[in-house]
């Protein structure tokens, strides 16, 4: 199994990540392959203030990171303003600030090297 963390940036980033959500939960290449939840994001030792919101998505055996980056890629296109998306796994972090297919392409790479 492997854990991923998906942040968004952006104008609206609270109403704009409860939005991926229901589209990630609307993909059936997402949903059938993977728990989507909606989380706050761990503070470090000593900080405060408000931690953003974190989409926690954990990908049984079998789970396509092609299909999580389509997913993103997709939602963002129907976006009035494009939201930077930021997706970890195992302390590998990719940013999702382009629509361009050769970006994607490196995403995947990215995230399917652990």
């Amino acid at each position: 199994m492997a854990e991923y963390r998906i942040l968004v940036e952006g104008d609206s980033p609270g109403r704009d990540l409860r939005q991926l959500v229901q589209w990630l939960r609307q993909d059936t290449a997402i949903r059938t392959g993977a728990t989507i939840t909606l989380q706050a994001a761990p503070t470090a030792e000593g900080e405060m203030g408000a931690a953003l919101d974190v989409i926690t998505l954990v990908a049984q055996t079998g789970f396509s990171a092609a299909n999580l980056a389509l997913a993103i890629s997709s939602w963002r296109r129907t976006r009035p303003s494009t939201p930077v998306v930021t997706i970890e796994r195992d302390g590998v972090r990719v940013t999702v600030d382009s629509g361009d297919l050769v970006e994607v392409a490196r995403l995947l790479r990215a995230l399917e090297s652990e």
